[in-house]
């Protein structure tokens, strides 16, 4: 696998979007220069999961950017995703490995050093690390100090990002951390203009973050 860039880690939350306006966001955050799209739905069957799976990932090919679904190796196989991520209480990563193959990308939630250096062993390409801060998109936020984001980068080799109420303003926190990329959700879905906010973001994050 090519070295995996995740500099500017796009997460969709479709929440109060129509369709086309969702997609039309998706479309202006990978135009704007987001590295790879992560589909996160909670609340959808999975038949409407996976076809909107199928309907994101016309537009991720169009930019050739990798597409990883949330929680469900299903729906990733069956979307032909890049791969899946994956939460504490989903799939472990050892067998999500197995049901994948070596050439999907796998990435693991871990806000411990131990969970971290469990994922990378068990087959994870790259770790998500937050809450950095409170988010919205998530009742339960449970903070994870940079210090300890700190940590779990020195201790693993794959890339570590950044995940949890981060945007343009408050992410200089994460400078000299580690990481190789900072995780976004509402800076985006929610800007009035995403494409800009995302071009902008990124620079930031190349020139100073990572």
């Amino acid at each position: 696998m090519n070295k995996l860039n995740i500099s500017l880690y796009f997460i969709t939350d479709s929440t109060g979007f129509t369709l086309d306006k969702f997609l039309e966001t998706v479309d202006s955050a990978c135009k704007g220069g987001a590295s790879i799209v992560q589909l996160r739905e909670k609340n959808k069957s999975t038949r409407e999961y996976l076809q909107l799976a199928l309907e994101v990932k016309k537009i991720t090919d169009k930019y050739k950017v990798p597409l990883i679904i949330d929680d469900r190796v299903d729906i990733a196989l069956a979307s032909e995703a890049a791969g899946v991520h994956l939460g504490n209480e989903d799939m472990p990563v050892s067998v999500a490995r197995k049901l994948m193959g070596e050439n999907k990308i796998i990435g693991a939630t871990a806000k411990t050093v131990e969970s971290a250096i469990k994922a990378e062993k068990d087959g994870a390409d790259y770790i998500g690390t937050g809450a950095i801060f409170p988010t919205t998109t998530k009742v339960k936020t449970v903070l994870t100090p940079v210090s300890t984001l700190k940590d779990i980068c020195k201790n693993v080799k794959i890339p570590v990002c950044a995940i949890g109420g981060l945007n343009y303003e408050n992410c200089d926190i994460l400078e000299d951390s580690g990481i190789s990329g900072v995780a976004v959700v509402s800076a985006i879905m929610k800007s009035n203009d995403p494409e800009k906010e995302a071009s902008k973001f990124k620079n930031k994050i190349i020139n100073k973050l990572i």
